[in-house]
């Protein structure tokens, strides 16, 4: 079954007894399943136990393991008329083929190679001895191995760990990043090179800049200082929204007032110069815009109110780092609901299961069956990790109120699972008022 590695694991440690398959067979599978505690795990195993029990040759025996790898109806029906009369001849009886012929089927979906098991074992110990010396550079190199994954969920549970081991993950910053995640005693730095629309060419150039000149003074000297290939509205812009200029001290919203007619300022500034028509770098303590003082004028505006920090934040580092919007709600909407973590990590939910989950939405995809009929795809998110809702028909047309992003809601549904991949089918969901 799913929980094979846990009872191997009890049994190991004498947690929990070892229990005989059935009667007949305790003798004839001693040798082959007494290493791991009466369980089948290695594929191995299912080749040896069809030598054993059915009289299989090597091939053969081979061959049933591959059919079972792929679940194939068609050649598992053949083979089971074939171990069945294997077994029989041997003397065993009908209920000892039934037991270990239905056990043999399951294991196929756990069952692992025994010489890939060695190797998945030695990097198991390998990343659990790290994890427990050395566990911030552990969870920076962790963040940093799914930077460019698709999987949206990994780095948001990933997140979640650090926040549960104590672990502090600091935004961006210009004056402190490199282009990878590094580690700050106690505390990760996320690297530049995380932040959606720089690659890894503007982040070195970010900090080469700054290698060469020194820390960023402020935001003039930012655009000043960096190439002209860094100094780009929409890169510039993505920094800003992931809070890498926070330590200039500005407010990210006032610096998005000022961003196009800066950048657009600095730009012709760092033309002029490639030109030969301005020495714009003639010295790095002649500041180009001292000329036009209005150039320099950040204006004095209060920060976005959370949310849209918070969303800005999601949009350019597929993260809320520096809070979360259900922050301070979790006694409300836990006790009732599944951590949508367990849900899709943890391996909990089974298909058909009903589920509620609450978090908010943040993503929203409107469609239309054929015919014509209103559904949509949602994404719901809690403080670890999110899930996508399909909303059919039958729910999208009866809710009251339309879909907006940063809604928090409660669902109610059923686990799809399909290829490890976990869906939820609600049956009703409901907007709530947290405020």
């Amino acid at each position: 079954s799913v929980d094979s590695h846990n009872k191997y694991a009890r049994r190991k440690t004498g947690r929990e007894p070892i229990e005989s398959i059935h009667p007949e067979l305790d003798e004839p599978l001693a040798e082959i399943l007494g290493e791991t505690y009466g369980l089948i795990v290695y594929q191995e195993q299912v080749a040896l136990i069809a030598q054993k029990l059915a009289g299989y040759t090597l091939g053969a025996a081979d061959a049933l393991r591959r059919a079972m790898g792929r679940k194939s109806k068609k050649e598992l029906d053949a083979q089971y008329d074939v171990f069945r009369s294997g077994m029989l001849e041997r003397g065993y009886s009908e209920d000892a083929f039934q037991t270990i012929w239905d056990i043999l089927v399951s294991s196929s979906s756990y069952a692992f190679n025994k010489s890939h098991s060695v190797a998945y074992g030695l990097l198991s110990y390998q990343s659990a001895w790290l994890r427990a010396n050395y566990p911030v550079e552990f969870m920076a190199a962790l963040l940093q191995s799914v930077r460019d994954d698709d999987d949206t969920e990994k780095p948001a549970v990933y997140l979640a760990e650090c926040r549960r081991m104590g672990i502090t993950v600091l935004p961006p910053d210009v004056n402190a990043s490199d282009g990878l995640h590094t580690v700050v005693g106690p505390s990760i730095r996320l690297g530049l090179a995380a932040i959606r629309n720089i690659d890894e060419s503007v982040a070195q150039a970010i900090v080469e800049a700054r290698s060469k000149h020194g820390c960023y003074g402020d935001f003039y000297s930012f655009l000043r200082i960096v190439q002209a290939e860094a100094c780009d509205k929409r890169f510039i812009a993505s920094l800003v929204k992931a809070g890498a200029f926070d330590s200039l001290g500005h407010t990210r919203r006032a610096l998005m007032e000022i961003l196009e007619n800066a950048v657009d300022h600095m730009s012709e500034l760092k033309r002029r110069e490639s030109n030969g028509l301005d020495d714009l770098r003639s010295s790095v303590d002649v500041d180009p815009c001292a000329a036009n003082p209005t150039q320099r004028s950040v204006p004095e505006l209060d920060e976005w109110e959370s949310r849209t920090k918070l969303a800005f934040e999601r949009e350019v580092l597929g993260l809320y780092v520096s809070g979360h919007p259900l922050s301070g709600l979790e006694d409300a909407l836990s006790g009732r609901t599944a951590a949508i973590a367990d849900l899709i990590v943890g391996g909990v939910a089974k298909q058909g299961e009903r589920v509620v989950v609450c978090g908010i939405i943040t993503q929203v995809q409107r469609r239309q069956t054929k015919q014509g009929r209103a559904w949509a795809s949602i994404t719901v998110e809690d403080t670890e990790a999110s899930i996508n809702v399909l909303l059919f028909p039958s729910v999208f047309e009866g809710l009251p109120n339309e879909l907006t992003l940063d809604s928090i809601v409660r669902v109610e549904g059923r686990a799809d699972v399909h290829d490890g991949v976990v869906e939820l089918r609600a049956d009703s969901m409901t907007i709530l008022n947290t405020d």
